[in-house]
């Protein structure tokens, strides 16, 4: 397929998890294509998290996995663009048991449905970077065929695998529906609310002692451009989606006026735990990881055959911190926890001094 080949829009388009952000957006974007006749939105009975309204134009159905099968046969569906998976344990809603629930066996239970949809040319899964881990062992760049070296400590990494190798077996099933696989780096940019920025718009930010990792981050908007193109063009296989460039751990601190808080690596869950006592987010496993290790992705065929590229790394987190400058006010309460997060932090480097001395 040559970049930008097409075989004609879909006419009928599902795309799941449209009560959370992203799935939002995408489906807004493709109901705004001309080209697409129908775009049905789709959550389970229950769903926790985000709320999101959408746009006219989409049509919103609320169904459990086991109803998905007749479903897509009955709509004709001729496109599934899959959203809903959940990047980090929610206490409030079940925490990890719930979150594999949703990601492993909801896609479980989609493909399995995908498989019976007599119609369906097209499948589009989110994937992640995380599909590569992060340690010490890991190359300088990874390619869509690098391996990890080490399983993922945390969940929504070995969520990904999972997944992946679903998506795979039903490649092998469905040989005549072209599937895309878009493993993409974090999300920033003026209009994202994710992890990533809520752990950038802390005034004392928490960092491991003595590493610097390599990170790269990618602009929302710019993953828009790629799910939109993964729909309306033929883009079998899988792909890295990342901003070109990379920034280190300190610098994408400095660029955003904010303070690194060093601690050593165990005390990190503890930073963790602060930070969602301060509300900036939930900090998994997947996220400390990435802090001590970084990540780097190889774009080429991404570039190659869709015959796009991203904007880089910096002007994504550029973008960031233009819309997000001087948001970050800390109560009298925030600041008094953020002060003792960094006594902690210097006690505990003295501990280890000691230990080792």
């Amino acid at each position: 397929m040559t970049p930008g080949g097409t075989r004609g829009a879909p006419g009928v388009v599902v795309v799941t998890g449209v009560g959370r952000y992203l799935g939002a957006h995408v489906a807004a974007r493709l109901a705004a294509d001309q080209r697409i006749e129908r775009v049905i939105g789709i959550d389970p009975p229950e769903s926790g998290g985000e709320s999101t309204d959408l746009p006219d134009g989409v049509e919103r159905l609320r169904v459990d996995g086991g109803s998905l099968g007749s479903l897509l046969a009955d709509l004709d569906v001729d496109a599934v663009v899959h959203l809903a998976l959940v990047t980090a344990p929610d206490p409030q809603h079940g925490g990890r048991g719930a979150m594999k629930e949703q990601n492993v066996i909801g896609t479980m239970q989609l493909l399995a449905a995908c498989q019976r949809a007599p119609r369906l040319r097209k499948l589009v899964v989110r994937s992640s970077t995380a599909a590569y881990g992060a340690s010490f062992r890991d190359p300088a760049v990874f390619t869509e065929e690098t391996e990890p070296r080490e399983v993922p400590r945390g969940g929504f990494g070995r969520d990904i695998l999972d997944i992946e190798g679903y998506v795979r077996g039903f490649r092998r099933r469905r040989p005549d529906v072209t599937a895309t696989v878009l493993r993409f780096a974090p999300f920033i940019g003026s209009t994202a609310d994710t992890t990533l920025t809520r752990y950038f718009s802390q005034p004392l930010v928490p960092t491991v002692l003595g590493r610097d990792p390599r990170l790269q981050f990618l602009h929302f908007d710019d993953a828009l451009e790629v799910l939109h193109r993964s729909v309306v063009e033929d883009h079998p296989g899988t792909y890295n989606v990342a901003g070109p460039g990379v920034l280190s751990l300190t610098q994408a601190i400095r660029r955003a006026g904010r303070v690194a808080v060093p601690v050593l690596e165990p005390g990190l869950s503890n930073a963790a735990a602060l930070a969602r006592t301060l509300g900036f987010g939930r900090i998994g496993l997947d996220q400390v990881d990435l802090f001590v290790h970084g990540r780097v992705v190889d774009t080429s065929r991404l570039e190659r055959e869709y015959a796009f590229t991203p904007r880089s790394t910096a002007a994504a987190f550029d973008d960031f911190i233009r819309a997000h400058h001087g948001r970050a006010v800390l109560t009298r309460e925030q600041l008094a926890a953020a002060e003792q997060a960094v006594l902690d932090g210097i006690r505990q480097v003295r501990a280890a001094v000691r230990e080792r001395s």
